[in-house]
């Protein structure tokens, strides 16, 4: 009796957990299409014409395939030069992050540092307050960083916020670890090159991938810190474009892009943010892993 009744509940349990399961299903179902259609609204967009663009609300097969936004933004071959300036602040920022993010966190995850609350305390003030937009311009200027990718880079080199998530990672390391290590000989550096770096790869993978969106959406500084033209970013770049986009809509000039006969404003801009998103975006696979594994690890540690 007992051995049936075991399984009655086992099977009532189960349902339930279907039921759970099905609805788990749907709201991510929903929530991922609510995510990638107006992605793909807007990839179709750019393959629109104008017409199509005024007349529909929302589509994501347009009736009319156009490149003419893509042959606008491509017109001159800016964008090229810009995604490789880009690339370039993006690998070389990230590198600076990293290399001054773990050697700063490494010694602050040791309990037995003299004077390791008051860099925290002093560390986490600057995610409360900031000199604000002309001081930190009037710093780069006296440093003679103007037009200059260190401008970019070096005034953020290290994220409070991303710091205290790589200190706190050293921090859960065994401790045996780098004892055995000490015992056989290694140094510190060799400890943290050898042992912790690689022990720690998916929480650098996150803040690694943070540093690296950060950088290739940063817009305000470039604009505020960058003068020379062949040194924009393909953010800068392509507001040019759309801002061109714009006036010679408005001005009416007649261009040979096909039909309708003006740069195509609305999918221009369209364009411009798919060719923004779509670098980055294959950037992820190559991190997902570890990204996985990073987001998690504070969920099953605790």
């Amino acid at each position: 009796m007992l051995t049936v009744f075991q399984r009655t509940r086992r099977k009532k349990k189960s349902a339930g957990e279907t039921i759970g399961m099905v609805l788990v299903y749907v709201i991510c179902i929903l929530a991922g299409a609510f995510t990638i259609l107006p992605f793909l609204y807007v990839i179709a967009g750019s393959f629109a014409t104008e017409k199509e663009l005024v007349e529909r609300s929302f589509f994501i097969i347009p009736h009319t395939f156009s490149a003419n936004a893509y042959k606008y933004i491509l017109a001159d071959g800016g964008i090229f030069r810009g995604l490789g300036n880009s690339f370039f602040i993006m690998i070389a920022g990230t590198f600076v992050n990293m290399l001054f993010t773990t050697t700063l966190a490494y010694p602050l995850s040791k309990s037995w540092l003299r004077g390791r609350n008051v860099v925290l305390n002093v560390i986490i003030v600057t995610m409360l307050f900031s000199g604000g937009m002309i001081p930190n311009y009037l710093v780069v200027k006296s440093l003679h960083l103007l037009d200059s990718y260190l401008a970019l880079i070096l005034p953020g080199a290290v994220s409070a916020f991303n710091l205290i998530i790589v200190k706190n990672f050293f921090q859960e390391l065994p401790e045996e670890l780098e004892e055995a290590a000490r015992i056989d000989g290694c140094t510190d550096a060799g400890i943290f090159a050898k042992i912790v770096l690689p022990l720690s790869k998916p929480a650098l993978a996150s803040v690694g991938l943070f540093y690296a969106v950060s950088h290739w959406n940063d817009f305000f500084n470039s604009l505020i810190y960058l003068n020379s033209t062949r040194k924009f970013p393909v953010q800068i770049i392509l507001r040019q474009i759309v801002l061109l986009a714009q006036g010679a809509s408005a001005d009416g000039n007649a261009i040979d892009f096909g039909a309708g006969g003006v740069p195509p404003e609305q999918a221009v801009k369209m364009a411009a943010t798919v060719a923004a998103t779509i670098p980055i975006l294959c950037v992820y696979p190559f991190v997902q892993k570890y990204f996985e594994q990073g987001v998690m690890v504070g969920a099953v540690k605790g």
